[in-house]
């Protein structure tokens, strides 16, 4: 009877221990999850965070002012001839989103030129919703925060962050990839087929990283395998010295570099050498023809 009473208990140990190890298996993962939900950034609810009404208010105001160049669901539209006439949106995400109707250059009065910046025809409200629309058709970056495009003040471990050798970094950076077409100043520059490179200064931090990030119209795209995020960060730093640089050498001329300096100096400096001489010229004391044998007294010239 001792016996049946050990071989019972040992069983049933045997069988309470693969329940067991499944309930703490369980447990822990619930416990995981929660810390995680609890800690994460993106779990905290907040004023950005999207709903279901803002991705239906995104795509009513989507509809009603850019389904006629972009299509109904995002997909692009064709022309008769097989161009682009709105490109497709569905991988574009809520960063692209956020930069051209942000700085108003969406909606085009015309497609197909080139958009530029003016005052945004959409409230802080209908952009938001507008993104989380396009971002809910597919994949693509989202609308960065304040902390992806600010110096911090300390590092990680607590140490003060060195914003010098931060925005050292990012003039490397920005005088690699940038200057070709925005110029060492950042005012911007003439690009071919008669396009342009728009100013960079004054343009808000967040808008200047999304353009890095999401590359419109003809910049090229700085993904985050191209420049980090912290790369982008310093070159943003980087801009924000250029704004505060006093112009060293005099008269700027709005730093366009050495096309506006040389047509400076064709019209204003030779040009002004030209009127001054021909000017001389016209001033200078000329002499009269006398008849052979005559005597022309001193003073009679005119």
């Amino acid at each position: 009877m001792r016996f049946l009473n050990r071989s019972a208990g040992r069983l049933s140990r045997h069988r309470r221990a693969p329940l067991a190890g499944l309930v703490v298996l369980l447990l822990g993962l619930l416990l995981t999850g929660g810390l995680y939900s609890a800690f994460s950034p993106g779990a905290q609810a907040d004023e950005t965070s999207t709903t279901a009404e803002d991705i239906q208010s995104g795509k009513e105001l989507f509809i009603n002012g850019c389904s006629f160049c972009h299509g109904q669901n995002g997909e692009g539209v064709l022309t008769e001839n097989g161009t682009q006439y709105g490109p497709a949106l569905t991988d574009v995400g809520a960063a692209s989103v956020d930069f051209q109707v942000g700085t108003g250059r969406m909606p085009l009065a015309q497609p197909g030129q080139q958009a530029v910046r003016k005052p945004a025809i959409y409230t802080d409200e209908e952009i938001r919703q507008l993104a989380a629309y396009v971002d809910s058709l597919g994949t693509g970056p989202a609308i960065p925060t304040e902390a992806d495009y600010t110096l911090p003040e300390t590092n990680e471990d607590g140490s003060a962050f060195d914003r010098e050798a931060a925005i050292s970094r990012g003039g490397q950076i920005f005088l690699t990839n940038c200057t070709a077409c925005h110029n060492f100043s950042g005012s911007g520059g003439a690009m071919p087929r008669g396009g342009f490179a728009p100013s960079i200064l004054d343009v808000d931090s967040k808008y200047i990283y999304e353009a890095l990030l999401t590359g419109p119209q003809s910049m090229p795209t700085f993904s985050n395998g191209n420049l980090t995020p912290d790369e982008k960060r310093d070159v943003i730093a980087y801009i924000r010295t250029l704004e505060e640089q006093p112009t060293y050498g005099g008269f700027g001329l709005g730093a366009l570099g050495p096309v506006a300096e040389g047509l400076f100096a064709w019209v204003v400096g030779i040009g002004g050498l030209l009127g001054f001489a021909i000017w001389i010229a016209a001033h200078t004391t000329r002499t009269t023809k006398s008849k052979p044998g005559a005597i022309v007294e001193q003073g009679e010239l005119t």
